[in-house]
């Protein structure tokens, strides 16, 4: 018997109910780099044959997947996890159950899933992965939420927890606040009754922006001019926040930091800047602030199998299910047209502009 998925031929027989397939063949379009560079010239189109699924194992046709800084960085050799070359670039995605092992039991074909371990390399068209590696997901979840569930709306999650005890009416303060990070940071602050102060890159249609963060949850959205003159907590419009959260780096970092409360902490998880975060000794001396950083996959190395992982994850899928938690602004590429997507992505655009996501549909 003989299975078409996706244009691509597999040769199998069908065993216990339709439940096994033992396949002759699999083929895979795949995006490869063998050499650290200049992703637009290292990255390659190929195809290759997949191995045959064994008792853990589960084949995943791809549904898509996104193009994220740090996937460039990677390429880059920039990036402090690197793969063993030659390696598939991508860290998340969706995709769909066609098959499973004689001995996996939670999941079937037809479940979606998302990978979860790091360097997986999830631009491609199918995948041959053990079953301790996926997470079964709501077919109701958006392919936009579901493709960009482990990154950014998990390091929303981690730093609004983990660095401040925050509670219903505290202000957090961050930069970079349309990044896909900061509108999941927007979103979930909302839902929890917290409230935030967004600061943003002074831009043509500034009006447009403000208003798309707004409808977010946004409580103010400040360009960085109109940051260094407000008199937002001075007036007493709002407390000081309690809770800094910087992805700029530079003189914007310092003026976030100049407004935060005694004791605060203000958490880097990025450099878009590619300027040191320069703290003044009286932040350290007279205010007691501290300065922290993030960085989600150490700290999903040390939590893979910790309740407070699972309880992360059901709480945002449930979020996204109810609507209240949305996927960031995005364009979505075909996968023949990989290189736009780098391209963007290398950009400012794909730092605080559109998140670009290969659409494997057509492949």
């Amino acid at each position: 018997m003989a299975l078409n998925i996706s244009g691509k031929l597999f040769g199998g027989v069908l065993c216990n109910g339709n439940t096994f397939v033992r396949f002759q063949s699999v083929l895979a379009t795949k995006l490869m780099y063998a050499e650290y560079g200049d992703p637009c010239k290292v990255v390659q189109k190929c195809e290759e044959p997949l191995p045959d699924i064994k008792g853990s194992d589960v084949l995943i046709r791809m549904l898509a997947a996104p193009v994220n800084p740090a996937d460039i960085n990677t390429i880059q050799g920039k990036y402090p996890s690197r793969p063993e070359l030659p390696a598939v670039p991508g860290n998340e995605g969706v995709g769909e159950v066609v098959q499973v092992g004689s001995d996996v039991t939670d999941f079937c074909p037809g479940d979606r899933i998302v990978p979860l371990a790091n360097l997986l390399g999830t631009w491609r068209s199918h995948a041959v992965l053990n079953s301790r590696q996926l997470l079964k997901i709501p077919k109701e979840l958006g392919i936009v939420e579901a493709s960009t569930l482990t990154v950014n709306p998990c390091t929303a999650y981690r730093m609004l927890k983990d660095f401040a005890d925050l509670k219903e009416g505290d202000v957090v303060i961050q930069n970079g606040a349309n990044s896909a990070c900061g509108q999941n940071v927007i979103q979930l602050a909302n839902i929890w009754g917290l409230k935030t102060v967004n600061i943003v890159r002074d831009r043509p249609k500034i009006g447009e922006l403000r208003n798309f963060l707004k409808q977010l949850g946004a409580t103010e959205v400040l360009t960085e001019e109109e940051l260094r003159k407000t008199d937002l907590f001075k007036s007493k419009k709002l407390p000081k926040p309690k809770l800094g959260l910087n992805c700029v780096g530079g003189k914007n970092a310092l003026e976030v930091m100049r407004h935060l409360n005694h004791g605060s902490s203000i958490v880097t998880y990025g450099g878009m800047s590619r300027e040191p975060v320069t703290v003044p000794t009286s932040a350290l001396i007279f205010k007691d602030i501290k300065v922290r950083g993030f960085w989600m996959t150490e700290w999903t190395k040390r939590n893979v199998d910790s309740p407070q992982r699972k309880e992360m994850f059901e709480e945002l899928i449930k979020y996204m299910c109810e609507k209240k938690l949305h996927g960031p602004a995005y364009k979505m590429v075909e996968f023949q047209n990989f290189r736009e997507a780098l391209m963007n992505t290398m950009t400012i655009k794909g730092m605080i502009g559109l998140k670009y996501i290969l659409d494997f549909e057509k492949c």
